[in-house]
C-alpha cells in the first residue's frame, strides 16, 4: 500500500511538472516568434515522437507490441504536457486581445 501511495504522488508530482516546463517553454516561445500555437504543434512533433522512439526495440517486429508497453503511468504526465502548451496559446491568445502588444 504505500508503495502505491508513492506512486500515485510521483505521478502527480510528474504531471504538475510537465505541465509547468511546457507552459513556460511554450508561452516563451509564443512572446519570442510571435506565434500563438506553436507549442502544441512542437508537442506533437517533437516529443510524441522521441515518446514512440525512445522505447522502440528494433527486435520485435514493427506491430503493436513497441507501442503496447506503454502504461497509463506514460500517458498521464503526456497529456499535463499537451495541456500546458495549450494553455500557454489560450494565455497569449487572451494577453493580446486584451491589448498587451508585447505579447
Amino acid at each position: 500500500m504505500p508503495e502505491l501511495v508513492v506512486n500515485i504522488i510521483q505521478i502527480i508530482v510528474a504531471t504538475v511538472l510537465f505541465f509547468v516546463m511546457m507552459f513556460g517553454i511554450g508561452f516563451i516561445l509564443n512572446m519570442l516568434l510571435k506565434t500563438t500555437w506553436f507549442p502544441v504543434v512542437l508537442f506533437f512533433i517533437v516529443l510524441i515522437g522521441l515518446a514512440i522512439w525512445s522505447p522502440w526495440d528494433s527486435s520485435q517486429n514493427p506491430s503493436m507490441n513497441n507501442i503496447g508497453t506503454y502504461t497509463l503511468v506514460y500517458y498521464i504526465p503526456i497529456t499535463g504536457a499537451l495541456i500546458g502548451a495549450f494553455v500557454s496559446g489560450w494565455a497569449i491568445r487572451a494577453l493580446r486581445r486584451g491589448g498587451y502588444k508585447m505579447f
